[in-house]
């Protein structure tokens, strides 16, 4: 089956140029039959499939509310998957917790079932989205390391992030917020003394298990090829430990020394999408749009919302960051860092993930999807 697709503004990597281009046998082409079926994409810019390396989803539609358990893995699973591709997301790296942190085993539970369903509906041919595993590993918790050796193995698996939300540092280095914070999600609330019994517990797990924790899950990593990530870097320190161990990408750097100090050492900076539409971090970090203006931003990431991701890739281009600089973000970028090699651009002989995209009041609209050459949308 071949398509041609006409009047398109193509967004290349170097340029966006009007033109037309052939999808045949679920790859690009340049050119292809006169006769082939055509479609009219009216002046829209066409944009390879976003990839994601980084989205909660996967949880929340496995546990839409505290207390609440979806009782189809399935159901869930497909509803994440169709979420993602209305979102222009064709390829993603569903984010998994390992580690359980407060969470009194809810976590690993979660885990199991996604993985388990998200496989299932794979080998099954559910899913219309090209799904992967990033394995976020929380270093304080004392489950981490069997949990890591039961799934490292995993042929899905293309990511893993050092995470240590131990309040006192990095992302949680201002009690009084972390407080808050947990007072708001979890309902959490101490006495003076308890928050004291709390911290001091939780430092102590964190002395215990988290230098083992980083030499081991760096050891695994490097002996299988896995890109490391660290996880909400708050400190030039924090950024030279996570070197150390072997992480080549700061993930959700929370200061601008962080990041600065991030591209010295040459890792590929990774921030939330959501911060860009915000116009900031809800967390009081630094704001995603100041670390692009300061050409401090690589790759960007839907996190926790995934329409964030391509109207992010937009709201950055509307602050005058050259268009194919903010899609390659969102596509080359990350295919690039994951070693994806044959998708995240508009581009002969690579996989047909495409989006038509019209802006409608600055906001963009997908008027069409295909993932491999096939037409969802």
């Amino acid at each position: 089956m071949v398509m041609r697709l006409v009047n398109a503004r193509i967004v290349r990597p170097e340029a966006v140029e009007p033109g037309e281009i052939f999808i045949r046998g679920g790859v690009l082409a340049e050119d292809g039959p006169a006769d082939a079926p055509l479609l009219d994409c009216e002046g829209d810019f066409l944009l390879p499939g976003l990839i994601d390396l980084h989205t909660d989803g996967i949880e929340h539609h496995l546990n839409p509310r505290p207390g609440v358990r979806w009782p189809s893995v399935l159901a869930a699973v497909l509803s994440h998957d169709w979420e993602l591709l209305g979102a222009g997301i064709t390829t993603v790296l569903d984010a998994l917790s390992l580690g359980d942190y407060d969470s009194a085993g809810q976590r690993t539970a979660l885990l199991d079932a996604a993985i388990t369903g998200l496989t299932e509906a794979r080998a099954a041919g559910l899913l219309r989205v090209d799904h992967y595993f990033h394995f976020r590993c929380e270093l304080s918790d004392a489950s981490l390391l069997p949990l890591v050796a039961r799934h490292i193995d995993n042929g899905s698996l293309r990511l893993a992030s050092l995470m240590d939300h131990t309040p006192g540092q990095r992302q949680w280095h201002d009690l009084a917020l972390f407080r808050e914070f947990r007072r708001k999600k979890n309902a959490r609330v101490w006495t003076d003394d308890e928050f004291e019994l709390y911290l001091a517990e939780r430092q102590a797990h964190q002395r215990r298990f988290v230098p083992p924790g980083r030499i081991r899950i760096g050891e695994l990593c490097r002996a299988r090829g896995i890109p490391l990530a660290s996880h909400d870097d708050t400190t030039s320190a924090d950024v030279e430990e996570s070197d150390r161990h072997g992480a080549s990408i700061s993930e959700f750097p929370t200061t601008l020394t962080a990041a600065r100090r991030a591209r010295e050492l040459g890792m590929t900076i990774v921030m939330g999408a959501p911060n860009i539409v915000l116009g900031g971090s809800h967390s009081g970090n630094v704001g995603a749009a100041e670390l692009a203006d300061a050409d401090l931003l690589d790759v960007l990431t839907s996190d926790y919302v995934p329409g964030s991701l391509l109207q992010a890739v937009f709201t950055l281009a509307a602050r005058g960051l050259d268009l194919p600089r903010t899609v390659a973000m969102a596509s080359a970028s990350p295919a690039r860092l994951l070693g994806f090699s044959d998708r995240g651009r508009i581009a002969p002989g690579l996989r047909a993930d495409l989006l038509r995209v019209r802006l409608a009041g600055g906001v963009p609209v997908i008027r069409n999807i295909w993932v491999a050459g096939r037409r969802y949308l």
